[in-house]
């Protein structure tokens, strides 16, 4: 007798990817939390560690600044996006969310750090563009429906982010969320999927 007490293989995958996509992310956001109460109780001793453009030591910073923040204001401004973004990122796979984080920071920070001489970038705001523009290109990229579904929502949702990559904004890194959301769209033409050539049937000469 078959059983309907679990779901499907598919769903299965698909739930078990959606919890590890949300434990990640908010493993990710404690992260960010724990270092900013440090970081409050050394004076804002951690900002130090931020990306400062064209300062060699700077750039460290590439690496530590999307955890480090300018307060809890900055912080909590940040975590819902981080969230919601991070797990429609993340969704489609955990692999791909991996190396899209790792293109995002890497390329995003490198790009703001050459973009940004003397000022230091702090924030998860640039990782947050980077996955708005990876899952808005994924849709492109890869053709999927869910991709392009889930592409529409987020940008209809959040499409009022799109004014964060314009300069001239004071006290905010406008160069992060450029860069950030360049290096989503590159995360995403880089990690799409692959698709084989068909080969066409044999032609066999008329008799």
């Amino acid at each position: 007798m078959a059983s309907y007490s679990t779901p499907p293989k598919g769903w299965r995958a698909v739930l078990s990817g959606a919890l590890g996509a949300g434990l990640i992310l908010l493993g990710m956001l404690a992260v960010m939390w724990v270092l900013e109460g440090y970081d409050y109780l050394v004076d804002g001793a951690l900002d130090y560690y931020g990306i400062t453009g064209w300062d060699p030591n700077g750039l460290v910073g590439i690496l530590f600044a999307p955890f480090l923040h300018g307060g809890f204001g900055h912080l909590m401004a940040n975590s819902l996006p981080f969230l919601i973004l991070g797990f429609f990122t993340a969704i489609r796979g955990l692999g791909k969310f991996f190396w899209a984080t790792a293109i995002i920071i890497l390329v995003g920070g490198l790009g703001t750090w050459i973009s940004s001489p003397g000022v230091t970038a702090i924030g998860a705001s640039g990782l947050i563009f980077g996955y708005f523009g990876y899952i808005l290109a994924r849709g492109l990229f890869d053709r999927s429906l869910v991709d392009i579904l889930i592409a529409l929502g987020v940008g209809a949702a959040y499409y009022s982010m799109l004014a964060g990559v314009l300069p001239n904004q004071p006290g905010i890194s406008w160069q992060g969320h450029l860069f950030g959301f360049l290096s989503g769209i590159v995360a995403a033409w880089v990690l799409r999927r692959k698709r084989s050539a068909v080969t066409p049937p044999p032609a066999y000469p008329a008799i």
